[in-house]
């Protein structure tokens, strides 16, 4: 894990504390919450402060409004965090500006102001220097908690820090790269990787960088199709990335000259259309009818990773098995789910996708982690340093 300064480290008694969250939750055409994980992520550190008596300053960004947008106010996390806290959080009229800084000058020990939405100024992804310096001039203390923005050279979470110090991890992030370092830097053996998702492309680097790491590689979802187009068989109308056919072949070179045992499902799932409403069998994966697509791993290639799973002290998990948002085709996804949460080895498991599967499989609180970030997570699977973890103090 960076060696960088804690919140533990900060005297944040009584003082101005500027924390960056990511409150970018989903909210359906009503204006609901439909997942307030990353509200209930952000608590330690928000009640770490309220015992200081710190005046606490949230600030985050939700969706990607075009300026100034009611329909992506804060206004409703805002009201949501009032409830877990059994305290009323005062919502600002706007992030920067006159009103917001005689808000900020008037608040007392223990109160809480929430900003208004970050992107609705587009200097916010512009980390623009006279934005970021007036963000910074509101707080005495910067706290990051934001995992799920640290890949992104934002104003709030990258020039902000730089401006304002001292600058230190939220509990959260604290956490999310603790469990980072017992799956990725220090783990029990032996290490699976469980990859899927529907493009090589889009996890290239992520599998390269794994190989050097784990043990054992499952790639599942509609990734295995290259590998198997690239092993000499047809997939039908399964997708395929043709230009990806000679990758796919060095990678399954690669994990041989690792040592890494590389696993593809036995059979899947088919249809000749993506809908809930189409006919589907299961076949092995030599035998996809040639008007098929494969939609889901079937039920041997389930069992096959469930002996995986039992194997494992340690297990990293990215990317659906199949098109889960279908009925017909979550079995896959869901039971890999399952099966690591019932497992004896710690696993951790990130990605967009993937959380939203795990939330639907019903075992979001059996995984011993789930990231908060989709491509902070990623890009730390892909061995890259994340900068706005850079610019934090060090110890």
């Amino acid at each position: 894990m960076p060696n960088k300064k804690t919140i533990r480290d900060a005297d944040v008694k009584g003082k101005r504390v500027l924390v960056r969250v990511d409150f970018n939750v989903p909210i359906d055409d009503q204006g609901n919450i439909e997942d307030d994980a990353r509200i209930r992520a952000a608590l330690p550190t928000i009640e770490y402060l309220l015992d200081a008596q710190a005046i606490i300053i949230l600030m985050s960004h939700l969706g990607r409004p075009k300026g100034h947008d009611e329909k992506y106010s804060l206004k409703t996390v805002a009201k949501r965090l009032s409830r877990y806290l059994h305290k009323d959080v005062i919502m600002a009229p706007d992030c920067v500006g006159k009103e917001v800084e005689d808000l900020v000058k008037s608040a007392k020990p223990e109160d809480i102001i929430m900003l208004e939405n970050l992107r609705f100024y587009k200097e916010e992804e512009a980390c623009d220097e006279d934005f970021s310096k007036k963000l910074a001039s509101l707080g005495e203390v910067y706290i990051s908690d934001a995992f799920g923005t640290c890949h992104r050279k934002h104003s709030s979470v990258y020039c902000v820090p730089e401006i304002l110090k001292p600058a230190c991890m939220g509990f959260l992030l604290e956490k999310e790269l603790s469990y980072f370092e017992k799956a990725m830097i220090s783990p029990q053996r032996p290490v699976v990787a469980f990859l899927g998702g529907a493009k090589v492309s889009s996890k290239l680097d992520v599998i390269k960088n794994l190989l050097k790491r784990v043990d054992k590689m499952f790639i599942g979802g509609a990734m295995a199709f290259t590998f198997i187009k690239a092993m000499g068989y047809e997939t039908g109308k399964s997708l395929v990335e043709n230009e990806l056919i000679d990758t796919a072949r060095d990678i399954i070179e690669i994990s041989k000259k690792l040592g890494v045992k590389f696993y593809l499902p036995i059979d899947f799932v088919v249809a000749k259309e993506l809908s809930d409403k189409t006919e589907t069998k299961t076949v092995l994966w030599q035998e996809i009818p040639q008007d098929y697509m494969g939609l889901d791993i079937g039920h041997a290639s389930v069992e096959m990773a469930k002996e995986l799973i039992q194997t494992a002290q340690t297990i990293v998990w990215n990317g659906p098995m199949g098109a889960f948002e279908y009925e017909r085709f979550k079995d896959g996804t869901f039971e890999i789910a399952r099966a690591i949460a019932h497992s004896q080895a710690l696993s951790i498991a990130g990605g967009g996708d993937t959380d939203h599967a795990i939330i639907r499989a019903g075992v979001i609180n059996a995984i011993d982690f789930v990231s908060t970030g989709g491509g902070a997570f990623l890009e730390l699977l892909e061995g890259k340093e994340l900068p706005c973890i850079k610019v934090l103090d060090d110890k």
